[in-house]
């Protein structure tokens, strides 16, 4: 079928169903993403839904210049809790139950709340997400899209395929509403398994000291710990107080707040939890630099080795926008990206979809946010201090980054630039101009962190 031997199973092709969803209510649109209650669900750290970020440079494409080549790196949409999660979830709303004899004021909801969230699967609201991104995607590179079908990578849990086919449906659907024939839909998907010692460039699992050394496995743990103590507490005595008998730990106290974005995004159109309303403002400000802290110093700058596990695919990056073949000796899957049909160049259109943990180490080896100080384990610090950087800013559910590549007139060389949840990043490593625009060959040069192997070398030493 490829040519791949053994990959031919495991490098397998997926169809989209023909059935389409509605719309989320509650403003959650394509290009400006979840807009419910911003000052709230924005501050969810990596539980947000996507929204549309910021940006101090203009994301429209710059006057006489034209797009020749997108890529865009997704986040799977809204899912449940993780298996591990949700029996810890339910756990939590058991033992309220039983030991508490009353609920009233803005805890009377609990009184009937029953938990009936799943296990690691797409919410209907996240199918949605990625529907709407598949139509931004297509809106915003229309010169490109309506000629041109993009080559699509997911990697292989099942959320993230569903994201994928999702997304397709979104991209065919903006395609037919345009008038545009669509012959090649549903298009293929190539999933790369996930899995002990299987390379995928879309999923960390490989490099040996970081997934379970110390001290590279607990940093982020840690800086989460510590400042988990300058806010928990206060709020755990709080909620005791209200709840009588209800006897919850500092452990209890973060589910809780977790529940508010799970429950929000189990609702099909992203109704706002009561669970949210338990809590102030000031406080979820907080629980989302609680998230940021465990991307920065778990998978991002703040771990000597979280960009080395995003190499991989800076490296495959490059060999799109420059058309050469891949060069690297990490996460790449030397088989499929050998072969000119797992891994085409050449094209003008790429789709992946990963996970949030996986894009954060992407961004960190591109070095897209090295001009964030290092991020304080006891104190708030805003997007302004961070330089746009937290877990809600970056890899939300349904996040995305595009990289484009573009032709400009008067200009002897194209020019990259990047967007990340459509804020234009700078692009300072590679002295990127007022427009965030760094020439193809200095974007390139830039990226010696991964062309030299970005500490691969230490994922196994003893």
């Amino acid at each position: 079928m490829f040519g791949l031997g053994s990959f031919v199973l495991v490098a397998a092709y997926f169809f989209l169903p023909s059935s389409s969803l509605q719309p989320p209510r509650c403003g959650d649109t394509p290009d400006e993403g979840y807009q419910c209650q911003p000052q709230l669900s924005h501050s969810w750290g990596q539980y947000s839904p996507f929204f549309s970020v910021p940006s101090e440079i203009s994301a429209a494409v710059p006057d006489k210049c034209r797009i020749t080549f997108a890529q865009v790196l997704s986040r799977h949409g809204a899912r449940d809790p993780t298996a591990s999660k949700t029996k810890v979830y339910n756990a939590t709303i058991q033992k309220l139950k039983s030991n508490v004899r009353q609920f009233s004021g803005k805890y009377a909801f609990l009184e009937r709340f029953q938990y009936t969230l799943g296990a690691d699967e797409l919410t209907l609201f996240g199918q949605q997400e990625m529907i709407n991104s598949g139509i931004e995607f297509y809106n915003r590179y229309e010169k490109l899209t309506k000629k041109n079908t993009p080559f699509i990578r997911a990697s292989g849990q099942e959320r993230v395929v569903e994201s994928a086919r999702n997304f397709s449906q979104g991209f065919h659907q903006a395609k037919t509403s345009d008038k545009r024939v669509d012959s090649d839909y549903p298009y293929p998907i190539l999933t790369i398994p996930e899995g002990d010692g299987f390379n995928n460039t879309l999923n960390h699992d490989l490099c040996t000291a970081f997934e379970d050394g110390q001290p590279y496995s607990s940093i982020g743990s840690k800086a989460q710990q510590i400042f988990l103590s300058t806010f928990l507490p206060n709020i755990t005595i709080r909620l005791n107080s209200d709840l009588p008998g209800a006897n919850l730990t500092a452990t209890d106290t973060i589910n809780f707040l977790d529940l508010c974005p799970f429950t929000t995004v189990a609702s099909p159109v992203g109704a706002i939890s009561p669970f949210c309303d338990l809590f102030s403002i000031d406080e979820w400000k907080r629980y989302d630099y609680y998230q940021t802290l465990g991307k920065y110093y778990g998978y991002g700058p703040g771990n000597p080795l979280g960009p080395t596990q995003g190499v991989g695919f800076v490296n495959e990056l490059v060999a799109r926008l420059t058309g050469k073949a891949v060069n690297d000796r990490t996460t790449v899957n030397q088989t499929l990206d050998g072969s000119n049909v797992t891994f085409p160049l050449g094209q003008a259109l790429y789709v992946d979809v990963s996970h949030d943990n996986d894009m954060t180490s992407i961004f960190s080896a591109l070095g897209l946010y090295n001009s964030t100080p290092p991020l304080s384990n006891t104190s708030v610090q805003s997007t302004s201090a961070t330089k746009g950087y937290s877990a809600a800013w970056t890899v939300p559910f349904a996040g995305r980054a595009y990289f484009e590549r573009m032709k400009c007139t008067g200009q002897k060389e194209e020019f990259v630039r990047i967007l990340v949840n459509n804020r234009v990043i700078p692009l300072e490593t590679c002295g990127g101009d007022r427009l965030g625009r760094c020439t193809l060959s200095k974007f390139v040069e830039s990226l010696s962190f991964a062309a030299n192997g970005g500490r691969w070398d230490l994922c196994f030493a003893k």
